[in-house]
């Protein structure tokens, strides 16, 4: 996407991490960045409160990190926003994340309008409770005309699941006399998966220090950068993320053949 170089400078106007900008190269920005949001509970716990409140503030770095994608032209943002390993949690845990699901998505709209920006979802949301899917399909409706960023939550996904997913999906096809299993290759099961349609992740953000993936877009990581922040999640700021596209640009990227 395009940056408007202006508006990016103001954005990153305020604080001496400001400064930072200027090491920041345009021409070798990612293109889909990925974020596993990590931490919450922990950051709650330790200033004596709920989970929940973790859940809730983590919410206003969500919006932040949606805004410094958009004004630094990515073209994809991804976030793991519940797994399918999740329903795992206190119930009350559960129900609480459906609601602020739903509840944050219709006070964001405005938001995802006024910045361009088109929803998209990874994982099975079928099996959401109904409010929260209601929500999630009207999201879907009411951003389909905006062209600019794609923000795709993955909510009630599991990347070992999404992979057997396509290979069911494959292999009905195979049944049906649709597919010759000989001519499977790579790209039609990256035309199964949620992704498809978008490029691979180049990037991907984990907070709270965790240094695993947690069954997250496994076979689309494949090449991705990784980059992992100490902060919890709920502290994770605009200067943060810009951190993490500046290590991103340190780096070589190699996808399997010899650095030059």
């Amino acid at each position: 996407m395009q940056v408007d170089e202006e508006k990016l400078r103001q954005y990153f106007s305020r604080g001496d991490e400001g400064a930072k900008l200027g090491s920041l190269d345009l021409s070798r920005m990612p293109r889909h960045v990925s974020i596993i949001m990590d931490g919450n509970g922990r950051w709650a716990q330790e200033r004596g409160l709920e989970r929940s409140a973790g859940h809730v503030a983590g919410v206003d770095s969500l919006r932040e990190a949606v805004t410094t994608s958009v004004r630094l032209g990515i073209d994809v943002l991804s976030v793991y926003a519940f797994s399918t390993e999740n329903w795992n949690r206190p119930q009350h845990e559960v129900d609480l994340l459906m609601h602020l699901f739903a509840t944050t998505l219709l006070e964001e709209l405005p938001l995802f309008h006024q910045e361009n920006v088109r929803l998209r979802f990874f994982g099975d949301l079928t099996a959401l409770p109904k409010e929260t899917f209601e929500v999630f399909q009207e999201g879907l409706r009411s951003t389909q005309g905006n062209d600019g960023m794609v923000f795709a939550l993955a909510v009630n996904y599991g990347s070992r699941a999404e992979l057997v997913r396509a290979a069911r999906e494959l292999a009905r096809m195979s049944a049906g006399g649709e597919l010759d299993p000989n001519d499977i290759d790579s790209r039609m099961l990256e035309e199964k998966l949620y992704t498809a349609g978008l490029p691979d992740p180049d990037l991907l953000i984990r907070s709270s220090g965790e240094l695993r993936l947690s069954n997250f877009l496994l076979w689309q990581l494949a090449y991705a950068e990784l980059y992992v922040s100490e902060r919890y999640w709920p502290d994770f700021s605009r200067w943060d993320y810009l951190q993490a596209v500046l290590a991103y640009q340190s780096r070589n990227r190699r996808f399997g053949g010899i650095s030059a």
